[in-house]
């Protein structure tokens, strides 16, 4: 058994859910990856859309959904997902957040938002495999991303899925600004050249490649593609985890935009 370490964008709130052709690849994506990887016993998902003051982890049975998306047809607000949740394995990851210098909590009342409820239902569609959602940090630090990364690394050698869902292009005012996205979008493109490179490539110490993540906001236009860091943190904590490049890239568009997702077996 080894820990599966996955980051990849989820999408446009429920649209992937909805029928949006726009989220086709991605769909297309999701599906191949859950046959290729080994089916896990359990997951854990750290989403672009928790944020809390410390390191926060679901810990109860049978966490609810959380819509927390607003504006869509009432059928977004019948999802249903009724993966069971792991207080087990949130003490666990607990303990590897504290041995690893920080000061996390247990969360018994939250439930799964978007970012792990949208994905997995399109992977792992039965809900049969227990979840942990685990929060990002306040402040939305990289380097503190990174750190919470590498204290899960106790977590490995079990048959367990980190799964980091974000999104490598979260500019969403250029989702919709009605421009040809078949010529596609240089900035965008030259920032997903910079990551590809950063996250994959060989010639990279696993040093180099945390400084280069820690300070990606010196990367080509990559204010551009993230007004705000929350849909690229995920990234950070998968990498912390692996601690290596990884060892497989996937490159779609989503909603015409170019988006990336990073796999370590």
């Amino acid at each position: 058994m080894a820990t599966t370490i996955l980051y990849i964008p989820h999408g446009g709130g429920p649209l992937p859910l909805l029928g949006d052709p726009g989220h086709r690849e991605m769909i297309d994506l999701l599906k191949d990856l859950a046959q290729k990887i080994e089916r896990p016993q359990t997951i854990v998902v750290i989403s672009a859309h928790w944020e809390e003051r410390v390191p926060t982890i679901t810990a109860q049975a049978n966490p609810p959904l959380v819509y927390d998306y607003f504006g869509f047809p009432p059928e977004a607000y019948k999802i249903t997902y009724p993966a069971p949740g792991n207080p087990e394995l949130a003490e666990a990851l607990r303990k590897a957040l504290e041995d690893g210098g920080f000061t996390p909590k247990l969360d018994t009342r939250r439930g799964f938002d978007h970012g792990l409820f949208v994905p997995l239902t399109i992977m792992y569609p039965n809900a049969d495999i227990p979840c942990v959602q685990l929060s990002l940090v306040q402040g939305l630090d990289s380097e503190t991303h990174l750190r919470l990364g590498k204290a899960l690394r106790s977590l490995k050698n079990q048959n367990l899925l980190i799964l980091g869902s974000g999104f490598s292009f979260h500019n969403i005012s250029e989702f919709f600004n009605g421009e040809d996205s078949h010529h596609g979008d240089p900035r965008n493109d030259a920032f997903q050249t910079w990551l590809v490179q950063t996250c994959g490539s060989s010639s990279l110490s696993p040093a180099e490649r945390w400084e280069r993540l820690a300070s990606w906001e010196k990367a080509p236009h990559a204010r551009y593609c993230h007004p705000r860091e929350e849909h690229i943190l995920p990234l950070h904590v998968c990498y912390g985890a692996a601690g290596d490049e990884a060892p497989q890239t996937y490159q779609i568009h989503v909603l015409g935009k170019r988006a990336t997702a990073f796999l370590w077996t």
